[in-house]
């Protein structure tokens, strides 16, 4: 009893003291608190402020960092936005304070994406997915078994030939692309009562997929036999629940940051796409800033992908040892068995070239971005 009664207090505490920062101003020092777990002390927590307050006063230059994630979320969602706003103060020499906001109050997906093409605020976190309608060309990740495996993610976009043909279309749009987060390939994820486990492809035949609004995601379902299901994604959770969709195909990650687990019973790793997101910098802001600052963003950048890289095995492992204990099974696949999804809907069938000559302008503009998500860079991330 005593242990609850604890509990609770802390709970009180952390509520009182989270408030108390609000209310005077100290948002960012709120969270921060939060995530060191020092908001039950009132004494730690007033420290916090304290050192947010003389960071904002000492920066010549304030950077809005705004995500659709709570903090916590990294333990299982590598989006790592604490250790971008810790590294981008410290790579710049404190010339830069970054306030955060997370949880999506300042909007999700393409509305962050909007918001900084627009300079409302100066960073933010946003999938490819949602960067799509400002830069087609990023969409070529979605093309099926073109980079879905983290490797070749990160083989592909730390590559010259992706800075060199994206990032230029990225940048005529007003973006900086500063760092691309790995969270893990999509997965095929199956209802409760709905169709068992998904092996190949003749087991999704007549399974209503939700599917996001990506015509490339449709035609791919299509391909390997479902009936793909357009739904709003905050629709999706009572979708599942009602059996007007099926099956779904966000990352573990994401399945357990966003309440599925109860709902689900199998899910089976096809690495066909990256659930993949990246954080994006205003470009006109961004140029507008001295040229150490710069580089101490950039650097900032390539220390929180490094980061995030690391993070992948632990985050996906949490996610999915939460989701375990709900009752959901994974299915790990063979060589050949991924080779029967490949066949079936994979990138090399004709269906897919006018997306690649859309979306990368030639064939052989294509190629050389199929050669380079095929080539190992410096970068290692650990695959499901």
């Amino acid at each position: 009893m005593t242990d609850k009664k604890t509990a609770s207090e802390i709970r009180s505490l952390e509520r009182r003291n989270f408030l108390k920062l609000t209310a005077s101003g100290g948002f960012t020092a709120a969270v921060v608190a939060g995530a060191a777990g020092t908001l039950w002390s009132g004494e730690a927590a007033a420290q916090t402020q304290q050192e947010e307050r003389a960071r904002e006063a000492a920066a010549e230059h304030t950077m809005t960092l705004a995500t659709a994630y709570v903090l916590g979320a990294s333990r299982s969602y590598p989006i790592m936005q604490l250790d971008l706003k810790e590294n981008i103060q410290n790579a710049t020499n404190g010339k830069v304070y970054v306030k955060l906001a997370p949880g999506g109050q300042l909007g999700a997906g393409g509305a962050l994406a909007q918001a900084v093409q627009g300079g409302t605020i100066q960073c933010a976190q946003h999938s490819l997915s949602n960067f799509a309608p400002f830069a087609s060309a990023v969409d070529l990740i979605n093309l099926p078994y073109f980079c879905g495996s983290n490797q070749r993610f990160t083989n592909l976009v730390t590559s010259d030939a992706w800075k060199s043909e994206v990032h230029p279309k990225i940048e005529s749009s007003g973006f900086k692309a500063l760092f691309y987060v790995v969270i893990d390939p999509r997965v095929v994820a199956v209802r409760k009562g709905g169709a068992g486990a998904v092996l190949s492809p003749s087991d999704l035949s007549g399974v209503k997929f939700r599917v996001p609004g990506s015509k490339m995601l449709q035609q791919y379902y299509r391909m390997v036999g479902a009936n793909p299901t357009p739904v709003a994604w905050g629709e999706t959770p009572s979708a599942i629940k009602q059996g007007v969709a099926d099956a779904l195909d966000p990352s573990v990650g994401a399945l357990f940051v966003f309440g599925f687990k109860d709902i689900l019973s199998h899910v089976t790793f096809t690495q066909a796409v990256p659930d993949s997101q990246v954080y994006s910098v205003n470009l006109e802001w961004f140029n507008s800033l001295p040229a150490d600052v710069q580089e101490g963003i950039e650097f900032a950048g390539e220390l929180t992908a490094h980061q995030n890289l690391a993070k992948v095995p632990s985050a996906r492992n949490y996610a999915m040892a939460e989701l375990r204990k709900a009752g959901v099974e994974f299915h790990s696949l063979s060589d050949d068995q991924l080779a029967e999804w490949q066949a079936a809907g994979g990138y090399q069938r004709s269906e897919w070239d006018e997306f690649k000559v859309e979306l990368a302008g030639s064939m052989d503009t294509f190629a050389s971005l199929e050669e380079a998500a095929g080539t190992v860079g410096r970068y290692y991330v650990h695959d499901a």
